[in-house]
């Protein structure tokens, strides 16, 4: 059921980014630089492409920029998040070995309490 639904919605939107894309097929040109810094500078690069191009580039670039953002956003909270497991893990191995050698149970039903899982 939701597979179907996930295909369809996908369906949808390419549909739509065809019909978008249909509609704006028309050339237009993407210049480096405004006509007179090109010329202050000596760099005339342009190319022709059509509309969607330029569209769908300006969604593809946005949405990669957020995500970089977001990852640089979030480095700091990944590097506490990994000291903390590291931290969790050496007091995990420390409890497990002071357990060991301080508790000596006298019953053996105690003793199989006890017992750390493996």
């Amino acid at each position: 059921m939701i597979r179907s639904l996930r295909y369809l919605f996908l369906a949808a939107l390419g549909l739509a980014l065809l019909t978008v894309a249909l509609a704006n097929r028309a050339p237009v040109t993407l210049q480096a630089l405004p006509d007179d810094l090109a010329a202050f500078s000596g760099l005339h690069w342009q190319i022709e492409v059509p509309l969607f191009v330029v569209i769908f580039g300006g969604i593809v670039a946005g949405l990669l920029i957020g995500f970089v953002w977001e990852w640089f956003r979030e480095m700091k909270h990944r590097a506490t998040a990994s000291q903390k497991t590291r931290e969790v893990a050496r007091l995990e191995r420390e409890l497990a070995v002071m357990k060991d050698s301080q508790s000596v149970p006298k019953d053996d039903i105690l003793a199989l309490l006890d017992k750390p899982k493996a």
